[in-house]
């Protein structure tokens, strides 16, 4: 029998949020505004790597709703949408309109579960991603969702563990790192200080890779670790200072800035 892709219309999209729980399903714009460049589904698959942290908020919004709107299955079926939505939401400021965002991103991932999107690691990357980012602030939320962010990072670490700077392997870890340990929940050092190890030699490149290594080992405890404790955050800093990173400069400055005052704080 012949094996079809199932077109999933964009208007249900956010129903299949339902195996996450919690998260808000009330859309964000649909309409296209008028000053909209003239984009389509397929242009925006084709060019999808031009969009990122410089990206200017208009145009992914824009790109976004075009995405939404379409009926392309080979759009639907690719991490676009769900990556257009986090870097939304990692810039807007107000709660509920950045969990919104990120819940659709959810959903935009499910979607391209649904059309065949299995295989690629980006959209489960994406998936948890945006998952992590829309129940951050609820704790119980994020408790009950721990085991499906573990699964999605997983599939995202043995797909596709180098994209996004090997952003599977540091979220991975990072989740390893903050959630509880057990019998509570899934937390595990060990696994945090291999994954984000790995993502800062393997990925020397990206400031946040030594960030959370700097993290993950100061939460070991260990003072045989300060040397390369200070090393690591030395190195996120100058990465961060001497990089371009777009929308993203000011919210990593801002976590190394919090973690240098609990450093400097303890010691």
């Amino acid at each position: 029998m012949e094996n079809k892709t199932r077109l999933v219309p964009p208007l249900v999209l956010l129903t299949l949020l339902a195996g996450c729980a919690g998260l808000p399903r009330d859309q964000v714009q649909t309409e296209l505004p008028d000053d909209c460049p003239k984009l389509s589904a397929v242009s925006l698959v084709e060019e999808q790597n031009r969009f990122g942290p410089k990206t200017d908020t208009h145009t992914l919004a824009c790109a976004r709703i075009v995405l939404r709107n379409s009926q392309d299955p080979a759009a639907l079926s690719t991490s676009l949408a769900s990556r257009l939505s986090l870097l939304l939401a990692e810039r807007e400021m107000d709660q509920m309109q950045r969990e919104k965002l990120a819940a659709e991103g959810v959903g935009f991932a499910e979607a391209a579960l649904q059309q065949g999107g299995r295989g690629d690691g980006a959209v489960h990357y994406y998936l948890a991603a945006n998952l992590g980012l829309s129940v951050r602030e609820h704790m119980t939320q994020a408790i009950v969702n721990l085991g499906r962010l573990e699964e999605e990072m997983k599939q995202a670490v043995a797909l596709s563990p180098d994209i996004d700077g090997g952003g599977p392997l540091r979220l991975l870890g990072m989740l390893y790192l903050k959630a509880p340990a057990w019998p509570n929940g899934i937390g595990d050092l060990d696994k945090a200080l291999e994954l984000v190890e790995k993502a800062a030699k393997e990925h020397p490149g990206h400031p946040l890779n030594h960030l959370f290594y700097a993290q993950a080992l100061w939460a070991d405890g260990d003072e045989a670790n300060l040397t390369q404790i200070k090393a690591e955050f030395a190195q996120a800093e100058k990465l961060l200072d001497e990089g371009d990173w777009g929308y993203n400069t000011k919210p990593w400055k801002n976590e190394l800035a919090e973690f240098a005052q609990e450093f400097q704080q303890a010691d």
